[in-house]
């Protein structure tokens, strides 16, 4: 999806599913034995897109101080491509069966999961655990990946988001409220904040996704972990009324006001501005929302008064409070035919010093354990890496099973939704309709 949000951010992993043509391109080439050597590789050659620099950045780093055996024995050595043209040369070189040691998965999971089916992705549970560093990925990482990879371990997390509300402190204690438990206490608080004049949410209804992202977190909630996947297996529709009562729920909240003016105007860096100046109590957001939190200069409340809290219960619902909406960003993984000792060494220096890394220089949290003593920028930080490391079950996301064609038509009606010109029988229609039509 086309998501407005900090750069190293926007390689944010989408189920979009691909496109007929690309995998049928795909399963030719995979067809052949190509023209690649079989011989041992001479690098660990890391293919990376150029928009993300924190993976390659980390790795870089990492060569020159605790990977550097495993850099001595194989030299590190980038190469990068822009995003869109990632899937095309991904099926290039897998044609030539010339894949690099390490690569940017698809942009789409059913890429990486043909690449996997031909036997050019390594089986890294399989390697993990033969090298003995399994462990040093977080469970909550592990069952992300699983739910978009058909439940196998195909890709690393080198980036881990988990999603949820983030609060103004001071707002809350000054307003005696406390935080949400259930969706009716989070009504209620945002009523109340509403009569005193504070907006209660911040979302863009310019992008959509920060709107949709709620009826999810709802039907999840209400109806359980699998809602989303018994309406991609075709048991349940978005039309039932249980399914329904999400979108009506969000609706509400925009007939209430509770969105603020001109919810469907508002882009993503303008909702971010109005929560971090105080003009919002609350932003639902995922987790690479921190690092705008710790920058002073945008974080104008503080990040010492940001809070982090789940989406609230559904009472008399089948989901669970801990289980957090979650992605693993534009996830990377490693040819199978060029998994040899060298490239062992490489991988689990990485599983037990990247999550640290990144976290001490970029301020990025990973699906990897953090195994030395690094300090959080600030206490929010630590309570979204708490929360991450305590989570034993993760939900995706709205669109996260959708077609490409039903992301768009979900987010792009989403305003309406908000706003009150769409009702919430229409909007889940025609999304339901999108959905049949792919």
């Amino acid at each position: 999806m086309s998501l407005r949000m900090p750069r190293a951010r926007r390689t944010r992993l989408t189920l979009f599913t691909a496109g007929t043509a690309s995998l049928a391109l795909l399963a030719t080439a995979c067809g052949g034995s190509g023209g690649g050597s079989s011989a041992a590789p001479e690098n660990f050659s890391y293919l990376s897109v150029t928009e993300n620099t924190t993976v390659k950045t980390a790795l870089t780093t990492m060569s020159k101080g605790q990977c550097k055996a495993a850099n001595d024995a194989l030299p590190l050595k980038v190469e990068t491509v822009p995003q869109a043209s990632l899937d095309q040369k991904l099926q290039l070189l897998a044609g030539q069966n010339a894949l690099p040691v390490q690569f940017a998965a698809g942009n789409a999971p059913a890429l990486t999961q043909q690449l996997a089916k031909s036997g050019k992705v390594a089986d890294l549970e399989k390697e993990l655990k033969e090298l003995g560093a399994l462990d040093q990925l977080e469970p909550a990482a592990v069952s992300t990946i699983k739910a978009l990879y058909g439940g196998e371990l195909q890709v690393l997390p080198y980036e881990y988001n988990i999603e949820g509300i983030f609060y103004n402190k001071k707002l809350f204690q000054d307003n005696g409220l406390k935080i949400p438990g259930t969706w009716n206490e989070l009504v209620s608080a945002a009523a109340k904040l509403e009569s005193k004049g504070i907006q209660p949410f911040s979302a863009s209804g310019q992008q959509g996704w920060p709107l949709t992202r709620l009826i999810s977190g709802y039907l999840y909630r209400s109806l359980g972990p699998d809602a989303l996947q018994k309406v991609a297996d075709g048991k349940a529709k978005l039309t039932d009324p249980e399914y329904v009562k999400a979108a009506e729920e969000v609706a509400e909240l925009g007939k209430k006001g509770y969105f603020g003016k001109g919810v469907g105007s508002i882009d993503y860096d303008t909702a971010m501005n109005q929560f971090l100046t105080g003009k919002a109590a609350m932003f639902y957001m995922g987790s690479w929302a921190l690092a705008n939190i710790s920058d002073e200069k945008q974080n104008k409340v503080g990040a010492e008064n940001v809070g982090f809290m789940p989406f609230p219960a559904v009472t008399g619902g089948k989901g669970s409070v801990d289980q957090y909406p979650s992605n693993v960003g534009l996830g990377i993984t490693l040819s199978a035919k060029d998994f040899d000792d060298k490239t062992g060494a490489w991988v689990s220096c990485i599983a037990k010093n990247y999550g640290a890394t990144a976290l001490k220089d970029h301020g990025s949290i990973s699906g990897f354990k953090v195994n030395t003593d690094v300090k959080d920028a600030n206490e929010v930080t630590t309570q979204v890496r708490d929360t991450i490391s305590a989570s034993k079950q993760n939900v995706l996301w709205f669109e996260a099973l959708f077609s490409t064609k039903a992301t768009t038509v979900s987010q792009t009606n989403a305003a309406g939704l908000a706003s009150g010109s769409m009702k919430p029988e229409k909007f889940m229609q025609t999304v339901q309709d999108s959905l049949a039509a792919r």
